[in-house]
């Protein structure tokens, strides 16, 4: 079988738009590491205003089980002020399905995050199950989330405010 330049270029064209679908997934996936891990260190050292950038575009919305938040301004306090109710958190991620349609996508992942207490709340764990979805863009600095929600299905032991979370 002979192969024709117009069926090498064809062929380099779709290997040229796979390559680029799988290093658009891997740069997702790295972008929800990124999140997911942020989400229990992001103030190790105080509180820090300069990683929402790294994760999300400027026009940004939040939909948590604690409230909404929109655009860029705000959302480290958004996550602080959630985060602060506890002495420290664990967030683990996995299933993460990304769809891609040229510069924007959705994304969903599952996530189990153990919530430790401070020690005068007496209680030790709290503990949630759920998952992160929403839509992402390509930008200039890479992939961001542009609308993100947390969706909770299960919970486990005292929540922030020390009662049972139904």
């Amino acid at each position: 079988m002979t192969l024709t330049i117009e069926d090498l270029a064809a062929e380099l064209a779709a290997l040229r738009a796979r390559v680029q679908e799988l290093t658009d997934g891997a740069e997702i996936s790295a972008l929800i590491n990124r999140y997911v891990t942020l989400l229990d260190t992001q103030d190790e050292h105080g509180y820090d205003e300069t990683w929402p950038p790294t994760v999300f575009t400027d026009d940004a919305v939040l939909h948590f089980p604690i409230g909404t938040h929109r655009g860029i301004d705000g959302v480290a306090r958004f996550h602080y002020e959630a985060k602060a109710k506890f002495d420290r958190t664990l967030h683990l991620s996995a299933n993460h399905a990304i769809s891609l349609d040229g510069d924007r996508g959705t994304v969903r992942f599952h996530v189990v995050a153990t919530h430790v207490h401070h020690r005068e709340a007496g209680a030790a764990l709290f503990d949630i199950g759920g998952h992160y979805g929403g839509v992402v863009v390509r930008t200039a600095q890479g992939w961001r989330f542009q609308e993100w929600s947390f969706n909770l299905t299960w919970a486990d032991g005292p929540g922030p405010d020390g009662t049972p979370v139904q």
